[in-house]
């Protein structure tokens, strides 16, 4: 009789193994949706208050406490810088531009990048900074 058991079609399907691996792909998920990529990290001075600065064609010039130049997350010379944001301002005449400089460097270094964004008539222009802590 009980053999007899054995050859039946099975009445319930186990789902425990694909909840497993439903779970295990949502976490797959979460974990690489919310890692991004930072860029440079430099000490921001601060400020009391920061303006909303999220346009996507948005160019970043990064001056690190060194004083390396970088556009977006690539090391660059001030030439480089140059000929680089004048493409961009071809392809886009109201190319916004910030500048995030870390809060040790020389002035100097920032005034000749801020002197190139001149040059080149990029009227839409921030300086990043952090806000004060409360």
């Amino acid at each position: 009789m009980k053999a007899q058991q054995d050859n039946e079609p099975y009445d319930e399907i186990n789902i425990t193994p694909m909840l497993d691996l439903a779970y295990v792909l949502l976490i797959i998920f979460i974990i690489m949706t919310t890692a991004t990529v930072q860029g440079i990290k430099v000490n921001l001075p601060q400020a009391s208050s920061t303006p909303s600065l999220a346009k996507p064609q948005t160019k970043a010039v990064t001056i690190t406490q060194d004083g390396t130049i970088f556009l977006d997350a690539y090391p660059v010379s001030l030439s480089e810088l140059e000929s680089l944001l004048r493409q961009y301002k071809s392809a886009n005449a109201d190319l916004p531009v910030v500048v995030k400089a870390d809060a040790q460097i020389q002035y100097q270094r920032v005034v000749e990048v801020l002197d190139l964004i001149g040059r080149l008539e990029i009227k839409q222009l921030g300086l990043v900074t952090k806000a004060i802590a409360k």
